[in-house]
């Protein structure tokens, strides 16, 4: 009951003239963790952002094959800025499938249905939830399940349970990456695009996303929202309770002290959000337990990481990585943290 997804590569990632790394996330995620897909970046102007990917014209991506123009940023709210529609009807006229993750739908745009048709192109909405998707159980499912969660949105969730099912594979362990948002779903072709579930099934959602399997079976579960966040603590509600975690771990971004675009909220502190991931969880999983800290250290010197991760296992007695410097092994390493007899 998942969205699967057929992508047509490879891709030219759209970046329009958005210039926060924070709105980006979605091109970014795929630049990082799908590149052999990828043909370049389109960029409005020369301030917009970058990720990594070769500069393209809408034309020069036609010439070199591209099948599909996938919008790269998330903005609050999940709206397309009128002034990118025209470089979406080009690319569409020209053949190319536009993909987005928006809450608005790419087919109430009626240009851009007008080009498609012209092109013979698909439009792609990724963040349409299933049909039919149940109220929440409660129900206690087989196999085990390790869910990110984090201080704030946008600081590495999605990048932790996908470094985690990478290093976990390398181990020969059994595990699944389980996509809960639209970049990724796009990464992974199937998932459940939680936060456009209406409220009363988010739960449901959750359990549907990850289905009973076998006991040595792990579903890294990817989190959304922030447990303290003033707009999207809904749904980070309802996909833990849904999702009924043995383990957690906690997402944080190196000096990030306030909610991301609400400078006016300070951000909790992971301590804060142990206890509390903890107390809600344990309505469905009352073995819930956090089993590490990941943080996002970026900004950082490099010779400043290893302290400041030090500092932080030392203060709450916890394995600290930074997943994209140097893996997630040390979550790993004394593997019964995870194994929860």
């Amino acid at each position: 009951m998942t969205t699967t997804l057929t992508l047509r590569p490879p891709y030219l990632i759209f970046l329009g003239d958005e210039t926060r790394k924070t709105y980006g996330k979605t091109g970014q995620g795929i630049a990082d963790w799908r590149p052999e897909r990828c043909a370049g970046q389109l960029r409005l102007t020369p301030d917009t952002l970058r990720i990594g990917l070769p500069d393209l014209s809408v034309e020069e991506a036609m010439a070199a094959g591209a099948g599909s123009l996938i919008v790269g940023t998330a903005l609050v709210g999940g709206s397309l800025p009128a002034a990118w529609i025209d470089t979406l009807c080009r690319a569409a006229r020209g053949g190319m499938d536009i993909v987005a993750g928006l809450h608005s739908r790419l087919d109430s745009i009626p240009a851009l249905v007008a080009a498609a048709s012209e092109g013979g192109a698909r439009l792609i909405d990724v963040r349409t939830p299933p049909a039919d998707l149940p109220v929440g159980s409660g129900r206690k499912r087989r196999g085990r399940r390790l869910l990110t969660v984090g201080t704030d949105c946008a600081l590495g969730k999605k990048y932790t349970a996908l470094q985690l099912e990478r290093d976990m594979l390398a181990q020969g362990l059994n595990a699944s990456f389980r996509a809960s948002g639209q970049t990724g779903i796009m990464i992974a072709g199937s998932g459940v695009p939680i936060d456009c579930v209406v409220a009363d099934f988010i739960s449901g959602a959750a359990e549907v996303l990850s289905p009973d399997n076998t006991d040595d079976h792990w579903d890294i579960i990817e989190g959304q929202g922030a447990i303290f966040h003033p707009g999207y603590a809904a749904v980070t509600h309802g996909l833990l309770i849904g999702s009924q975690p043995d383990a957690f771990v906690v997402c944080h971004e190196a000096h990030r002290d306030v909610v991301s675009g609400w400078p006016h909220i300070p951000l909790p502190t992971i301590g804060e959000v142990i206890e509390r991931t903890v107390a809600i969880g344990r309505l469905t999983n009352p073995a819930i337990r956090c089993v590490g800290i990941s943080v996002n250290t970026s900004h950082l010197p490099g010779a400043e990481r290893a302290d400041y991760l030090q500092s932080l296992s030392d203060r709450y007695g916890l394995p600290c990585v930074d997943p994209m410097a140097g893996g997630t092994q040390a979550l790993l390493t004394g593997w019964e943290r995870l194994t929860l007899a």
